[in-house]
């Protein structure tokens, strides 16, 4: 009998292990083919069997990149040859993975797909300073946009947000916070506004930076931060936990 295979994109997580889904660590076990991106923790990989194939296709933005069509064609062409392949990506293969587009192209090219879902670096991040993206006191909602769109010209609408009482979560950000901060403070947003960054969430590399929409250019450029950073913007700031937020931030910030 024909042995019929398929393509799992796979949410590893933000970075801590302990953050895995079962059903992300069975599909892990099961694959004879594991595509790995440079965000993916390497213990993670510890869950595979001794015998599957390991691929790194690491994708950094401004950072040399294996080609998204080179990754497409090869996940179609070892599927079609029977085996169970995992497509194994930092977050969520579903926010800002690139997982949709992957699945069409998979799909069009008459391969069967699954999607295990990971907790999104949008979500760990902040709730690792302790900061929850709504609160009845200061935030109904929340928002996660890119900082880096397909196209130069392809941003968030950041005047209409600026305009939203919900927290703002960015993703991919840091190297364009100087145009969204000035964008968002345009578009009403004030300046005075708390801002986390953090650096690598759930990590041991985890680091952070809390300021204010209107200071956060200079501080993000004289602190060590850089991507993969998660840039959360909104006064649910305010929540995070006394170890990360100091009584001498507390004074300077949201007095």
């Amino acid at each position: 009998m024909e042995k019929l295979g398929k393509v799992v994109l796979v949410g590893a997580g933000p970075g801590d292990p302990d953050l895995l889904t079962l059903k992300a660590v069975k599909a892990i076990a099961a694959a004879d083919v594991i595509l790995v991106d440079d965000l993916v923790n390497p213990e993670i990989l510890d869950h595979a069997r001794s015998d599957a194939r390991i691929v790194p296709v690491g994708k950094r933005g401004g950072c040399q990149s294996t080609p998204q069509e080179f990754i497409e064609k090869l996940m179609i062409n070892e599927a079609r040859v029977g085996n169970f392949v995992v497509r194994l990506k930092g977050g969520d293969p579903f926010i800002f993975g690139r997982g949709g587009e992957e699945r069409a192209h998979l799909e069009a090219a008459g391969v069967s797909v699954e999607v295990v879902n990971g907790i999104s670096s949008g979500l760990a991040a902040p709730a690792a300073l302790g900061i929850p993206l709504t609160h009845r006191d200061w935030s109904q909602g929340a928002i996660f946009v890119t900082g880096h769109g397909k196209q130069a010209d392809a941003n968030p609408d950041w005047a209409t947000l600026a305009k939203l009482d919900m927290t703002l979560v960015v993703y991919m950000g840091v190297a364009r916070c100087g145009e969204i901060q000035q964008a968002l403070i345009a578009g009403g947003k004030s300046a005075l506004t708390p801002v986390a960054v953090i650096h690598a969430a759930t990590s041991s590399k985890q680091a952070h930076l809390i300021t204010t929409l209107g200071e956060l250019p200079s501080a993000l450029a004289s602190s060590a931060l850089a991507s993969p950073s998660i840039i959360v913007i909104g006064d649910v700031v305010r929540c995070a936990r006394p170890e990360f937020l100091t009584e001498a931030m507390h004074r300077r910030y949201f007095a």
